[in-house]
């Protein structure tokens, strides 16, 4: 069976307000409803596990009750970081079951399904698959007391979610101890001498995090 860990720990800080930015409203739909529909969307028979911190679990069940949102989905509890979060959800999934999970970012709403299905996909032939774009702006490093340097944009790539993988390599690679350079799951897996691949991820695939991406994100639901 496959599965997907749906991440939803943002405090919504950057947004300035109090709401943390998984439940605000695009278009009259909480953010987070809208990313788990796009899962069922790819697959009815995807198992989705929703990670989230428990000081904000009874007002998601009352978003869930005003919306009448009734997609099925499995609550697992929120962690200190990222990493710990990950594993909570990964706890969920049986020790023995063969497939394929992915990990998405909560508040990435408007990933396509075709994108979903390519990740999964390749995450079957080759174990360890992450989405990503090209660069399309000027990039300039700058290091501390530096003027900084253009670097070759060519040379890069954004990294979106879901990062996709065989479920027992993530399971081995989450019992690793944590370290701050667990930046996401590719570069957990990676701690375990497993190449990463890439694929395509689509540009609308963004991470809301700001007023600004409100803005975004309501012109893209239209």
């Amino acid at each position: 069976m496959d599965y997907v860990i749906i991440v939803a720990g943002g405090k919504g800080l950057r947004m300035g307000g109090d709401i943390p930015k998984q439940f605000l409203p695009i278009n009259g739909k909480p953010v987070l409803m809208r990313t788990i529909e796009r899962f069922r969307e790819y697959s009815p028979d995807l198992g989705i596990i929703l990670v989230l911190p428990t000081t904000q679990q009874e007002y998601w069940r009352e978003l869930c009750r005003k919306h009448g949102f009734q997609t099925p989905y499995t609550i697992a509890d929120g962690g200190a970081t990222r990493f710990h979060s990950v594993r909570n959800g990964l706890h969920l999934i049986p020790d023995a079951e063969q497939g394929v999970v992915g990990v998405h970012d909560g508040v990435r709403p408007f990933v396509s399904t075709a994108v979903i299905d390519r990740c999964y996909e390749a995450a079957r032939r080759v174990g360890a698959v992450i989405p990503v774009t090209p660069v399309v702006e000027t990039l300039r490093y700058v290091a501390d007391g530096e003027a900084g340097r253009n670097v070759v944009r060519s040379d890069y790539r954004l990294v979106q979610t879901p990062q996709t993988f065989d479920i027992q390599l993530l399971k081995r690679a989450y019992t690793q101890e944590y370290t701050e350079a667990f930046t996401d799951d590719a570069s957990v897996v990676e701690a375990v001498g497993v190449t990463v691949e890439m694929v395509e991820g689509n540009r609308e695939n963004i991470k809301i995090t700001t007023p600004f991406d409100i803005t975004v994100a309501t012109a893209l639901a239209e």
